[in-house]
């Protein structure tokens, strides 16, 4: 499905390698830089035309019962890869995506431990994607992650596109203030009257987050390929601007339980002068993991008609198909109930909806708390 047009790749063994490693972008707009401070702590810094779009940011991890892995590291290899290939996707706006970017891979060894960590930077010409990887040894097999401690160290108080984070819902309409503003806003936006809700403590909030400059610079902070790992919110210094990872934990508060050979998701930056860009990039998509279906030729898209509409459209129709608010689930006698004759999805009004979409060629209904 896939057409490699170019590649090349370069290893650089570990004698003498620069205390900076530098990534730059296909079109050299974006420039990325890593390294290791004297204590060993990994650290990368990400600029647009010359620009700080991120200063320098921590990375790595705190474990539960075992040493954290983000301090006393050496750089032992470095990897550069170059790609530009075309694929197609099974669905989406365009029948060819294409993949060009520059990547750089940073071996890690920590030496009191003698654990290897791995950090794959790639580079496209619209933002960068990151990922930790686990490589397979005798010194680490399991572990479980109290914090990933990735940092986003924003280089000014930018405006920003915010939910609240929370671990159960992600439909609070979106905030739009100043970094700095956001802790005095936050209570209040989290009022929002939502049928579960389950908020992430201190100040967090969540990705995709939207962020604007005062000079007209559009930055996204996101991530790709999330599976077998929780998902991240942001947790924001509303005086430094400095954003950290914060991932979705269990009932114990542990955020991951990992096996080695294994990579995390990518964490996102798509960065442009033209907020049209972010909505166009393709990067999260080039990032993601190939389908590995291998006959995909049953997915076609359909045009559709909803019930679901309705109860946003201001003409009566609601998702509650009584007005009884003390329903217990598995006690409650739902035949007893009395309606309340507001309620869009009962057979009678989707049996409407299925002769409109017949006469007027729609493929499908879609029917959501159908009662």
């Amino acid at each position: 499905m896939k057409r490699i047009l170019i590649l090349l790749i370069t290893t650089i063994c570990i004698l003498d390698i620069p205390k900076a490693q530098v990534l730059k972008s296909p079109d050299g707009n974006l420039s990325l830089s890593f390294f290791t401070n004297k204590e060993g702590f990994p650290f990368y810094k990400l600029d647009y035309k010359d620009k700080a779009i991120i200063k320098e940011s921590r990375l790595g991890f705190d474990f539960v019962q075992s040493l954290p892995l983000y301090k006393g590291f050496t750089i032992t290899n470095v990897e550069n890869t170059s790609l530009d290939y075309t694929w197609e996707p099974v669905l989406g706006e365009q029948k060819a995506i294409r993949d060009n970017h520059n990547e750089m891979c940073i071996t890690l060894l920590q030496k009191e431990t003698q654990r290897e960590l791995l950090i794959r930077f790639r580079l496209f010409d619209d933002g960068l994607g990151f990922r930790y990887e686990f490589p397979i040894q005798k010194a680490l097999r399991h572990f479980i992650i109290k914090e990933e401690l990735t940092e986003f160290n924003l280089a000014k108080d930018y405006k920003a596109f915010w939910l609240p984070g929370d671990y159960d819902t992600n439909e609070f309409p979106t905030t739009t203030s100043n970094i700095s503003q956001i802790a005095g806003l936050i209570d209040e936006v989290r009022k929002e009257p939502l049928a579960a809700k389950t908020p992430a403590p201190n100040l967090v909030i969540q990705t995709p987050l939207m962020l604007k400059s005062a000079d007209g610079l559009y930055v996204n902070i996101h991530e790709a390929a999330l599976i077998n790992y929780p998902a991240m919110h942001l947790e924001v210094d509303d005086r430094k601007f400095i954003l950290k990872s914060h991932l979705t934990p269990d009932i114990r508060g542990y955020k991951g339980y990992i096996q080695t050979g294994t990579v995390s998701p990518w964490r996102t930056i798509v960065v442009s002068d033209d907020a049209r860009d972010i909505l166009a990039s393709k990067l999260i998509l080039n990032l993601n993991e190939p389908c590995k279906l291998e006959d995909t030729s049953w997915i076609k898209p359909v045009k559709y008609v909803g019930v679901w509409w309705e109860y946003f459209t201001g003409i009566g129709s609601t998702w509650a198909y009584s007005d009884n608010q003390d329903i217990i689930i598995g006690k409650t006698d739902y035949s007893k109930l009395k309606p309340n004759g507001k309620h869009g999805a009962n057979t009678e009004h989707v049996k409407e909806y299925i002769d409109f979409a017949a006469k007027n060629w729609f493929e499908a209904v879609l029917v959501e708390g159908w009662n």
